[in-house]
């Protein structure tokens, strides 16, 4: 298949991706929704109580909060890519002459462009409760070049389950970890307080290192070498997890 048409194939399958979603757009809502509890619960119930050294609690968490929301969304890839592989729609259009990546390419696009939303509306509701950020065009710009680098990262992740999932289920419960994981980093609470062990981890997970890459570009703070960590880690597990996603779906075929 040349260049174009793996495009214009993926650009046709996006489309339909696309249309299911705007069809049912309590998707993207309930994907924003579990972020948005965890944001309202930990801002004015646990918020006061937690030392964080930033004026706001707010300002300090919303990072981690938006890493959550990507892990959240991404299972409704999964979920979308098992409708799709045991429905046969997938097996119709291998039979067809259509560029048989594009498959798993639109669901990655689709994932991009809904976590996007999921991610918009997280932030829009966290400035109601009173988030600020003084960060300029530059800062942003890098903020959504590295959440956009995560959710294609996590993206491939999913794909892996939805191609071999039994069930909706199957298919979905990966997620959980991934959501699990920012609660032992610096997403809510500085690695200092936690105990020993925990924090040795704590401090060389990829979470920790986005996070706080992304609060100190929100803070308006000098990055450190943290950005390469993080850089480095949302790299290296997209390489993997598209390496194993494709040749998953090669040897299915």
């Amino acid at each position: 298949m040349t260049d174009n048409h793996f495009a214009g194939d993926t650009a046709v399958l996006t489309g339909r991706s696309l249309r299911h979603i705007l069809r049912s757009p309590d998707t993207i809502i309930t994907t924003a929704l579990m972020p948005i509890a965890m944001l309202l619960l930990f801002v004015y119930v646990f918020g006061g109580m937690i030392k964080t050294g930033s004026a706001r609690y707010v300002d300090y968490l919303l990072p981690g909060i938006l890493v959550i929301t990507i892990a959240s969304g991404i299972s409704y890839t999964a979920f979308r890519l098992f409708l799709d592989v045991k429905s046969g729609f997938v097996e119709r259009i291998e039979s067809m002459p259509v560029a048989r990546s594009s498959v798993l390419w639109a669901h990655v696009v689709t994932s991009l462009v809904a976590n996007a939303l999921a991610v918009v509306i997280v932030i829009g509701v966290a400035v109601l409760i009173g988030f600020r950020s003084g960060a300029g065009i530059g800062a942003w710009a890098a903020i959504a070049g590295i959440l956009l680098l995560l959710t294609l990262a996590l993206t491939w992740v999913a794909v892996i389950p939805g191609l071999l999932a039994k069930s909706p289920d199957g298919a979905t419960a990966f997620s959980y970890p991934l959501i699990f994981l920012p609660f032992i980093s610096s997403a809510f609470v500085p690695t200092e307080s936690m105990p020993g062990p925990l924090r040795a981890f704590a401090d060389h997970q990829p979470v920790t290192a986005i996070v706080n890459t992304i609060r100190d570009l929100l803070d308006q703070k000098a990055v450190d070498a943290g950005i390469w960590t993080a850089l480095l880690w949302c790299v290296a597990i997209l390489a993997v997890a598209a390496a194993v996603a494709i040749t998953l779906f090669r040897r299915r075929a």
